[in-house]
Formats: C-alpha cells, sequence, structure tokens
C-alpha cells in the first residue's frame, strides 16, 4: 500500500471521527451551559470551560508543535541511504576531502541490537500510551457514587509504573494488540506511525492537564495556612496548592520529552531500510546533537523530579511515625539533592553538547572521554548517577538497620513530635476539649426525672428494622421505595409527658418515599412510563426513636397517603403533629434514588399517587427544569442523551421542560467536583420562604455535608484514608421539588475552601444566609466524627514516649447486631444538657486494645454556636469501666434473658439484639447502657420491638418498656409513664 494512499486513507478517518466529535462536543457545551443556567451557577460552569478549554489547547498545541517538529527535524537528519564507515586511518582525511558529506559519528550494529532496540522502544511507546491513556480515561469518567470524583495526582510514567501496567495487561489481553498495531504501523510506515501516536500523546496530555483543573486553579488563587512545615520551612499551602501543579508539569514533560526523544531514535533507527540491510551505520553529527538535545531535556525532567521527591519524604511511611524519619532526612534527602544537582549537571552537558556540535571546549572535555563500544557518549556521568541511586538505597537500609533502630526513640522523637502535631491539626484533633468522667453511679429515681428529657429522646428504634417494617407498610406500591432512614430532632407537643413543657425537641427518624423506577412492572416499562408519567417519589414517614404502637410496631407522628380530608395528604398522628411538622405538596422529584430524566408538562399527565384502586394524575407546577419544546432543543438533547424518541414523539409542548440529573449526589458533584461528600444525604421538612417572601413550593430539602480534603498535608497520618486533612466547610441544602442547590460555607477559616471562594465567588454562600428553619437541623456530619474518631485512637497520645510504645492504643469496641458481631458505629443522641435545655450530640466511645472496659468518650455538638464543638471525656484507668462487649456478655450470660431468646428463636423467628447505646449523665457522672430487642420473623420479616434491656453498675433488667425497666433498676414509681 502506497504512502499517498495511506495518507489519504488517514485524512479521511480524521475528517470523519472530527465531524461525529464536533456533533458530540456542541450538544455537550449547549446542554452543559442550559442546564447550570437552570441551576443558577452558569458563571461556575463558563470559568471551568475556559480553564478546561486554555489547558488542553495550550498543552495539545504545544505537545503537536514539539513533537512532530522534531520528527520533521528527524526525518531531515534521518540516512537516505546506507554511508560507507571509513576505516580508522582515512576517516580524518575523508572528513577533510568531503566536508559536505555527512558520516557516520558513532559505531553500526548489526541486526540483533537493531531489531532488539526497535522493538523494546516500540514496545515501550505501547506502554506509554495506555498507561497516559488510562489516566486521561480515569480522570474524564469519575465515578460519581464516590464521596470524592476528583482524579488522583498522575503518577509519571517511570519503570516503577512498568508492573502494575503489565499485570494490568496481564487481565485485558486486548492489550496486547494495541500494542501489537501500534509496533507495525511503526515498521510498515514509521513516519506516519510515529506522527499519529504523536498526537495521541499530545491529546492525552492535553486530557490528562486540563482534567485536573481543579489543581491548576488552586495554584493561581492559593491562601496561606499561616503554618509552617518544620523541615523546609513552606507555608503548608505551598504542599497543598503549588506542589500538586509541579507535579502535573512532571507528568506532562516528562512524558512529552521521553516520547519526544524515542520516536526520533526510532525515526533514525529505521532510516534507510536498515532492517531490510540488516546494519545501523551509526548516528551521524546530525542525528547525534539532535539525541542529546532532547536527552538534555529529559535529564532536566529527571532533575526536577528528584527535587520534588525531596518534598515527598514529608509523606514517607517508612519510619515508626507517618512522614520524613532520620533515614530519610539523613540520607535520603541529601542523595535525592545530589541525585537533583548530578541530573542538572548532565542535562546542561548534554544540551551543552547537542547545541554546539561538541565542539569540546576545556571545560567539557574531561567528560567527555573516550566512548566505548556501541556508546556514542561518554558513560561516566551515568555511571556516577546510578552509583548515586544504588548507594542512597544501600544506605538508607543499612542506617535504618544499624543507626536508628538500635536507638529508635531517641533517633525519632523529633520528627514523632512533628507527625503527631501536625495529624492533630489536619484533622482538626487539637480543637477538643478534655474532661473527665468519673462513672461513680450516682442516678437515682430523683436524677432520671431531672433528666427526663434525655431519657424521652433514647433511640430504641435503629434504621434498619424500621426500614423493614416501612417497606413493608409503607411502601404502598412495588416501584416506591424507603432508601434509608435518618436520625434527626423536630420541635413537637410533648402530650403528657411533661404538664411544665408544651413543645421540645424530639429525636425522629425520617424516610423519603422515593420513586424507584427498576421496580416498575416490566411489561408496564415503556419510553411513555419511564419518562412521562413515573416522575416522581411521594411523601415520607417521621417516627419517634423512643415509641412503639400498638404490637410493638414502629409509631408514626406522619405516615401513609391520603386521609379522610384529602386524597394525598400525608397523615399525622395529631393535629399538635399537623402544626408543626409541614407536609403539604410532598413530592419529590430530586432525590437519591432518582436516576432517570423526566419530561414535565406535556400532554400525557404525571402519575401522583395511588388512591384506593385507582390513581391520582399531576402536572409538574415547579421552577425546575429546562424548556425543550423548540425543535434545536430538542435535537441536542436527544443527541446528548441518545434518545431518539424525542424528536419524534407527539406528547411535547411549547411548555414542556426536561429535568435530568434527577439524582442529588450527581447533581452537586456536577456543581462543585472539586468538593468530597457525605455518603448519608438526609431529609428535612421545613418552611421555608423565597427571596420574594412567597412560600416555598414544596417544604422537602435534602441537606448534605461536604468537605474540603487534601492528601498533601506535611507529616499528616492519613491511616487507610486517601486524603490527611479535613475540614466540613460546606453544608448543602437541595429542594427535592425544584432541584434548586445551595452551597453554604460553615468554616470560613478553612484555607481551602476561602480558596475556592476567590475561584468561585458566586458559587457560595455564608451560613448567615441559610434559612432558620433550615439550621435547626444541621448535624455534625458521621463521616468526619468517624474519620476523627479513628485518627484519636492513636493520635490521643501527644507524648512521643508514649506514642512510640504504644502505651495508651485505643480501639473502636464491637457490639452483636442480630446475629453478627460489628464495631460501633457514632449514634445521636438528644440530651438534656442543662435544665431543660437540650443538645443533639454525637456520640462514640472507646475501649483499650488490649482489655474490653471503655477508656474514653468523644462527643461533637450539632446546635446553634456550639456546633462543631468536641469534648474527650476520659473515664478512671484505675476501675473497671463497663465496656459494650463485658456489657453484651453479661446480657447473654443472664439466664432469664437468654432463656427468653433461645425460646423466641425456636419458634420461626429470631430475635435482632439492637445498638447497644452507653448514655451518659455528665451532672451525675454516670453512665447507663440500654439495648433493645426486636424480633423478626423467618419469612415476611416485619421486625416489632419486644423488649428493652437496660444495664446500670452490675444491674441487668429486661422489660416490655424502657420506663418499666428503668422502675425495674431504681425501685421507683415516680417515673414519668
Amino acid at each position: 500500500m502506497s504512502k499517498h494512499l495511506l495518507y489519504t486513507i488517514f485524512k479521511i478517518i480524521v475528517i470523519l471521527l472530527g465531524i461525529l466529535l464536533s456533533f458530540e462536543l456542541l450538544s455537550n457545551l449547549v446542554v452543559q451551559g442550559l442546564w447550570f443556567q437552570e441551576v443558577g451557577y452558569l458563571n461556575t460552569f463558563l470559568k471551568r470551560l475556559f480553564w478546561q478549554l486554555g489547558l488542553f489547547g495550550i498543552t495539545t498545541s504545544f505537545s503537536i508543535w514539539f513533537l512532530l517538529n522534531n520528527l520533521r527535524q528527524a526525518n531531515r537528519y534521518q540516512w537516505d541511504y546506507v554511508p560507507e564507515t571509513p576505516s580508522k586511518r582515512t576517516k580524518r582525511r575523508e572528513r577533510l576531502k568531503a566536508k559536505s558529506k555527512t558520516l557516520p559519528e558513532s559505531h553500526s550494529f548489526g541486526l540483533f541490537l537493531l531489531l532488539s532496540l526497535i522493538l523494546g522502544l516500540g514496545i515501550l511507546t505501547g506502554l506509554m500510551l495506555l498507561y497516559c491513556g488510562q489516566v486521561a480515561y480515569d480522570v474524564w469518567t469519575p465515578d460519581l457514587t464516590l464521596p470524592d470524583v476528583r482524579p488522583p495526582l498522575p503518577r509519571p510514567f517511570f519503570l516503577n509504573s512498568l508492573p502494575e501496567l503489565i499485570n494490568q495487561i496481564s487481565q485485558n489481553l486486548g492489550k496486547i494488540g494495541l500494542i501489537g498495531v501500534l509496533l507495525s504501523l511503526i515498521l510498515i510506515n514509521s513516519q506516519l506511525g510515529l506522527k499519529i501516536i504523536a498526537i495521541l500523546f499530545s491529546v492525552v496530555f492535553g486530557l490528562v492537564i486540563s482534567g485536573n483543573w481543579t489543581r491548576i486553579l488552586q495554584n493561581f488563587n492559593a491562601t496561606s495556612f499561616g503554618k509552617i512545615d518544620p523541615e523546609f520551612h513552606h507555608d503548608i499551602s505551598f504542599y497543598i496548592f503549588k506542589l500538586p501543579s509541579w507535579k502535573l508539569l512532571d507528568f506532562w514533560l516528562g512524558g512529552l520529552f521521553l516520547y519526544g526523544l524515542i520516536s526520533v531514535s526510532l525515526t533514525y533507527l529505521l532510516s534507510a531500510k536498515s532492517l531490510s540491510q540488516g546494519k545501523f551505520p551509526g548516528f551521524s553529527r546530525q542525528q547525534l546533537c539532535h539525541l542529546y538535545v532532547l536527552g538534555g531535556l529529559s535529564m532536566t525532567v529527571m532533575a526536577q523530579r528528584h527535587w520534588l521527591s525531596r518534598y515527598q519524604l514529608l509523606y514517607s511511611p517508612r519510619g515508626i511515625a507517618y512522614g520524613a524519619s532520620y533515614t530519610d532526612i539523613h540520607v535520603q534527602l541529601p542523595a535525592l539533592t545530589l541525585l537533583s544537582l548530578v541530573a542538572s549537571g548532565i542535562a546542561i552537558w548534554l544540551l551543552f553538547k547537542g547545541i554546539t556540535a561538541w565542539g569540546k571546549p576545556t571545560i567539557i572535555r574531561s567528560l567527555h572521554s573516550k566512548p566505548l563500544p556501541h556508546f556514542p557518549f561518554s558513560p561516566l556521568p551515568f555511571a556516577i548517577y546510578l552509583l548515586i541511586l544504588i548507594v542512597a538505597l544501600v544506605g538508607s537500609e543499612i542506617v535504618q538497620t544499624l543507626i536508628v533502630e538500635p536507638n529508635e526513640l531517641a533517633r525519632e522523637r523529633p520528627y514523632i513530635e512533628r507527625t503527631i502535631a501536625l495529624t492533630r491539626a489536619a484533622f482538626n484533633l487539637n480543637k477538643i476539649e478534655f474532661d473527665t468522667l468519673d462513672a461513680q453511679g450516682r442516678l437515682t429515681a430523683k436524677a432520671l426525672e431531672k433528666n427526663h428529657l434525655t431519657i424521652n429522646n433514647i433511640r430504641l428504634w435503629d434504621a434498619r428494622p424500621l426500614l423493614q417494617t416501612n417497606r413493608q407498610l409503607q411502601q404502598i406500591r412495588l416501584y416506591y421505595k424507603f432508601l434509608d432512614a435518618d436520625i434527626d430532632r423536630y420541635t413537637l407537643p410533648v402530650g403528657d409527658e411533661n404538664p411544665l413543657i408544651r413543645n421540645a425537641k424530639k429525636q425522629v427518624l425520617i424516610a423519603a418515599r422515593e420513586l424507584d423506577y427498576t421496580q416498575v412492572p416490566q411489561q408496564a416499562k415503556t419510553w411513555v412510563n419511564q419518562h412521562l408519567v413515573y416522575t416522581h417519589g411521594y411523601g415520607f414517614t417521621l417516627s419517634p426513636v423512643n415509641r412503639a404502637d400498638e404490637g410493638g410496631l414502629p409509631y408514626y407522628f406522619v405516615k401513609n397517603i391520603g386521609t379522610a380530608n384529602a386524597a394525598g395528604e400525608l397523615q399525622t398522628s395529631s393535629e399538635g403533629i399537623r402544626a408543626n411538622i409541614p407536609i403539604e405538596n410532598p413530592r419529590l422529584y430530586f432525590g437519591e434514588l432518582t436516576n432517570t430524566y423526566i419530561m414535565t408538562n406535556t400532554k400525557v399527565k404525571e402519575f401522583d399517587f395511588p388512591s384506593g384502586e385507582d390513581n391520582v394524575y399531576n402536572i409538574y407546577s415547579g421552577r425546575g427544569g429546562i424548556q425543550i419544546g423548540s425543535p434545536f432543543k430538542r435535537l441536542i438533547f436527544a443527541i446528548y442523551l441518545k434518545d431518539w424518541q424525542m424528536l419524534f414523539t407527539d406528547n411535547f409542548t411549547s411548555q414542556t421542560r426536561l429535568l435530568f440529573r434527577r439524582n442529588i449526589n450527581h447533581r452537586i458533584r456536577e456543581i462543585a467536583p472539586f468538593l468530597q461528600f457525605d455518603k448519608d444525604p438526609y431529609l428535612v421538612t421545613a418552611k421555608v420562604n423565597n427571596s420574594d417572601n412567597s412560600a416555598s413550593e414544596s417544604p422537602l430539602y435534602w441537606m448534605i455535608d461536604a468537605y474540603t480534603t487534601t492528601d498533601s498535608y506535611p507529616y499528616s497520618d492519613p491511616g487507610n484514608r486517601n486524603f490527611n486533612y479535613i475540614r466540613n466547610s460546606v453544608k448543602i441544602v437541595i429542594n427535592a421539588y425544584n432541584g434548586e442547590v445551595n452551597f453554604y460555607v460553615v468554616d470560613p477559616n478553612d484555607p481551602l475552601i476561602q480558596t475556592w471562594t476567590k475561584v468561585f465567588p458566586k458559587l457560595f454562600k455564608s451560613f448567615g444566609d441559610m434559612p432558620m428553619s433550615i439550621k435547626a437541623h444541621i448535624r455534625y456530619p458521621k463521616d468526619l466524627f468517624s474519620t476523627q474518631s479513628e485518627r484519636l485512637l492513636t493520635y490521643h497520645m501527644i507524648d512521643p514516649q508514649v506514642f512510640y510504645n504504644r502505651e495508651d492504643q485505643w480501639r473502636i469496641p464491637q457490639e452483636i447486631y442480630g446475629e453478627k458481631q460489628q464495631p460501633i458505629e457514632p449514634y445521636y443522641l438528644l440530651m438534656g444538657v442543662t435544665g431543660d435545655s437540650q443538645e443533639f450530640i454525637l456520640v462514640h466511645f472507646f475501649t483499650p486494645t488490649s482489655r474490653n472496659n471503655l477508656i474514653a468518650g468523644f462527643f461533637a455538638r450539632s446546635d446553634g454556636n456550639n456546633y462543631g464543638k468536641m469534648r474527650l471525656i476520659q473515664l478512671p484507668k484505675e476501675r473497671v469501666i463497663y465496656g459494650p462487649e463485658q456489657v453484651e456478655a453479661l446480657i447473654n450470660q443472664d439466664p432469664v434473658i437468654s432463656q427468653q431468646i433461645s425460646l423466641w428463636n425456636r419458634q420461626g423467628s429470631k430475635v435482632i439484639q439492637g445498638n447497644l447505646l452507653v448514655i451518659p449523665f455528665f451532672s451525675e457522672q454516670s453512665l447507663l447502657y440500654v439495648e433493645p430487642l426486636y424480633l423478626e420473623a423467618e419469612q415476611n420479616s416485619l421486625p416489632t420491638l419486644v423488649r428493652v434491656i437496660v444495664v446500670y453498675e452490675n444491674k441487668i433488667i429486661m422489660a416490655d418498656t424502657l420506663n418499666h425497666a428503668l422502675k425495674s433498676i431504681f425501685k421507683s414509681d415516680e417515673l414519668p409513664s
């Protein structure tokens, strides 16, 4: 096949691909713009798009210019024929005779070495392209189900990349075929093949750099942390905002210069039909100069890489503590500095040789010793470089074994101090207040009556049995689903609980009744039903955590769909509940299960809710969605959604609106992909007025906590997480009816959120702008609390010697849930702290690693000005305070309880031991343990609350209600019923 024909085919393919990509990109850009305009963040999108396109254009165009120019230069200098190599005696005379004639300046070599070099470089090119392509793919195809959708910082292609890459290839043999295709293309037509690969590399580099736009923007809008790292004395912002950009530059230029060197080498090696001739004559002076320049550029990047690796030592896992250790500072740091200097010297030497055509000035002559066979350069500088590398590796092991380990505490003490201080700062552990609780057992019946607000909000219902009951009794239709139930608190009438108090906060479980289209019967899964009819969920359930209905089923403040007054009204347990819980228009068009796109205001009415044997239908009246009445918009969205029925349906009108990205998790990740999100959104019902003082269309809102995180905080130990700094800087509120999204900054002191506020000033609102009715439901997030709890297990030890010996290491205790043992998760308590005041707090307890008794309790507050305040309550070490495992053992050893559980388990049912709660009473310096028991049938599970177990000191009581159990323990009839 002729080169001209190949080139023509290539042009046609490129043109066709360009047309298809243009249509795809146009539809994507228009749709993205319309969607961001709908949610009110068009400026955010345009700024992001500007930087993405700019970074892609600059990176790709420079890469193409560099690579194609070098290939063009290589084509000019390549052998057109295989010249005869003169003998040593005649070489000087021939040069003098014919200065215009180019002769080889390096040794020639035969077919075996030539073929080995060509195949090796070709395979290396394929591996590089696969590696960089995978990086680009990962950058642009984030998993929207993960808390963090930001792409990881790409590692440059190097020798340590090969084992992982080869492992991936072994699992996907198709990649071997791709390498084979590239290799064949190079061998058949090296000029065309290397140009195609150069363009591919350039596009891949552009995609990687533009996909990391968040890091580039952070670099240009960096905010000082006001804290200096203890080793290099840079502000922490250097490591979080500046260093990632340098690493991106390393990835790009390292790959660019390396492929440039490989492609030019292949051009020269394959010139003048050297393979068919079975011999390569050697490199000419022009060719060597070209290779020297490219080699010098590659060594420049290598020098930069070694210099950056010095800072990477601050994240070293080598020593007893995370971060740079004694060996890292005293061996690795000098070695990396020296390697960087040597690599810089080699780079300067190669560039000088390439630019001056090695004129051998005095300063260089000493380095240019007599070449060894097959080396067109002196290997001495490279030998020195490799020697330093080997000595550093071996020396590190020797120093660690012979110097550090025999005196480890003394050597590592200053580095342990750094790790403790910076890890505590990064996870905000240094803001924790310390207190003690002696657990003397001072609780009395009178004290319990004083703490009635705490007693009346002890959680007996866990989300899991409640959801199972909801799915049996409250789903109503197959296509409704309760995905989750969340703990919250609402101010509600107290009824007869206390005649002196009319309203008080009650801890409740709220669960959204969403529509799950996957559960629609298969016969009904038509295009019209999917996109026009089944559009939204309806309502929610609200249950007190401490109360059971008849038969042990959950008691509902809000349930069902339909009352005697109105078919679509949610049923409430009393007029007081109806007055305090907003239930009007409880439609959920946006939620955790809404993964379909829908069209509203069409000729087809939407299914609203079931009413007896019939269905009630409705038309969406919210502000959400994009009007798609025009043919152009229909075409654009049809291309984007790959839904051609949108073009041919007769059900659309001029007012038809498209609602997509209705899944709230996908929605917020699309708007702010630089944040990390909590895995547990929760529903809130609240009366909120719009900016014009009109009432909101719906009282239902989703609340999601968002975090600013980084993995670049020096010396901060991440544990098993992919970040080592975290702040809960943002609270997100999403209207469940119209999809409006608001981002509220709750931690304005966080430098990361300050940086993002500089970048997107119109994206974030101040916490003061959040409506008070919504603000009443913010809570300290579990994900953050769990992270801090896990770090606190080790980093509560601030003395280096105690830390080194792990003398006071803690662990998270275990509990029996059902029949399985599991770690105790943090849980919320609504407690009366002082007098009649109540606080919503998040609690976790710890035990020592070697014993099962309680050692400490960790608390975070959620209300008002106390939001975010944390306390660590330490329990006495000289006495045994029962831990959860010990309490569980006491419960299971109790003959009455054990006998009853065995009896229930033999009657076609099984007992579920619920969450064991440790309830602290601060004023009384006491602890109370409460565990509910649920009974569940083996088939058609409908869990019921059958017993409550209370443990206090050495007393264990199982009763049908919590109050009966407390009365039995404290021998009093004065407790509230």
